[in-house]
């Protein structure tokens, strides 16, 4: 389960490591490691892209001129009981060599946030003419058999006011590169008040605002080798863009006002597995050169409620967004005016 866990690192932060190790579905041969892998990660990338979606804005209305916002703020993304995202068919007719120690033709297994354990699977095929081998394995759970249900995501956020009604944000993680994982993002958004354009604005109960913002993430891991499968530089590299737009309405009251959003995500995920990978057991006994790619789009909607809290250069905020992957956003936010 090692590099499941990692590979949560590498498009969310920091969780657990295990131990199990996927490397050795290649044992089935690239097309079925192909097929399989996609149906494995999928979920992950698609949680990734919603969580990071999540935590532009804590209010409608926006700064004046010269104000300015610090936040350190986190996110938990959520995915218990949802049996579609944590597990899959795999209907052994749809793969070339992989089939079940049971003799089951189908059943569901785990993708890499659920938490089915156990499945032994098998691959049978000649060496050499006259000479068969089989080698067995057993197909890698995912993050929930660990007893995590949600990924986390954190970042540092800057809001700052320009013209009236305009306030433009920046997001980054600062690179984190470790012997193994290399992770960092990035990001921009820009909010604005529609409430500005009227007169008397201030005596209004409420702020509406729209809000658009991108966020990129680049990530590297490097694999440790199986038993079944050697080779040198493994390693996934992942390219994650996401975008999120809002409308946003909030209270104008001074210390403590309620905020909700409504709004539309799209988000592109680009994961390459390099490296040589070389199957040094079973039927199979082949070396692949940086193998295949997978690509993962995720769109939907989102309804977001919060609160926000304000007591002088301090301001704390809480809300949780409503969408295929439900996601609790917490802020502590340092600003003034």
């Amino acid at each position: 389960m090692k590099n499941v866990i990692a590979f949560v690192f590498l498009v969310c932060g920091p969780v657990l490591y295990s131990q199990s190790n996927i490397n050795e579905v290649f044992a089935a041969g690239i097309e079925d490691t192909e097929k399989f892998s996609n149906s494995y990660f999928s979920p992950v990338s698609e949680a990734a892209i919603y969580g990071l979606s999540n935590g532009w804005y804590n209010s409608a209305q926006t700064k004046p001129l010269g104000g300015f916002e610090i936040s350190l703020i986190g996110n938990m993304t959520s995915f218990k009981n949802k049996r579609d995202k944590m597990e899959f068919n795999l209907d052994t007719a749809d793969y070339k060599n992989l089939k079940f120690q049971d003799g089951s033709a189908s059943k569901f297994v785990s993708t890499a946030l659920g938490d089915i354990e156990g499945i032994g699977v098998y691959v049978e095929g000649e060496v050499v003419p006259g000479v068969n081998t089989k080698e067995e394995f057993e197909l890698p759970t995912g993050i929930a058999s660990e007893g995590i249900n949600f990924i986390p995501t954190a970042f540092l956020q800057l809001s700052f006011g320009l013209v009236k009604g305009m306030e433009i944000k920046a997001r980054f993680l600062p690179k984190i590169d470790t012997e193994e994982v290399a992770l960092g993002l990035y990001g921009a958004g820009l909010q604005y008040d529609f409430t500005s354009l009227l007169p008397a604005e201030d005596v209004l109960p409420v702020a509406i605002s729209g809000v658009v913002g991108f966020t990129h993430l680049d990530a590297t891991y490097d694999f440790t080798n199986s038993i079944i499968v050697d080779g040198e530089n493994q390693r996934v590299e992942i390219d994650m863009n996401v975008w999120s737009f809002q409308a946003v309405a909030s209270t104008r009251l001074k210390i403590i006002n309620f905020y909700g959003g409504l709004g539309y995500i799209s988000g592109k995920s680009n994961t390459d597995v390099l490296g040589t990978y070389t199957v040094k057991s079973g039927p199979f006994q082949q070396t692949y050169v940086d193998p295949f790619s997978m690509k993962k789009d995720a769109k939907g909607m989102n309804a977001t409620i919060g609160a926000k809290l304000k007591l002088g250069f301090f301001r704390l905020n809480v809300d949780y967004a409503i969408a295929d992957f439900n996601n609790l956003t917490v802020g502590v936010n340092f600003g003034f005016r």
